[in-house]
């Protein structure tokens, strides 16, 4: 059980440091590849899970290279989720960091190691 917000976002343990410190951000990706192994953004947002089921989900299909994080994501409009064409919903927006909380870790950070 992860919590009681409904919105998640997975990402690799890589992307830790700069999630906690400037929140979810698309123009930031490049520390890892995305949970669906792409190298760059697929969208201009921020794909969130809604529910532990959907988090699950991108849980199982990890394509980083390694550990990931799920992050608890609060305060968005879920009106405002866009549909990427596959079922899957993103905010295309910038996601600050007072709005995100580390809620799960699959492993320890590698940056600075």
């Amino acid at each position: 059980m992860l919590d009681a917000s409904n919105l998640f976002h997975v990402s690799s343990v890589l992307n830790r440091q700069s999630i906690a410190r400037h929140g979810l951000d698309w123009t930031r990706m490049g520390a890892a590849r995305g949970i669906a192994g792409s190298r760059r953004p697929e969208v201009e947002g921020i794909f969130v899970c809604r529910g532990e089921e959907e988090t699950g989900f991108f849980l199982q299909i990890n394509n980083t290279g390694g550990p990931v994080d799920v992050w608890s994501v609060d305060g968005v409009d879920e009106g405002l989720l866009l549909d990427n064409g596959n079922g899957f919903v993103y905010l295309p927006d910038r996601i600050p960091a007072a709005q995100v909380r580390l809620v799960r870790s699959d492993g320890p950070s590698q940056l600075g190691s």
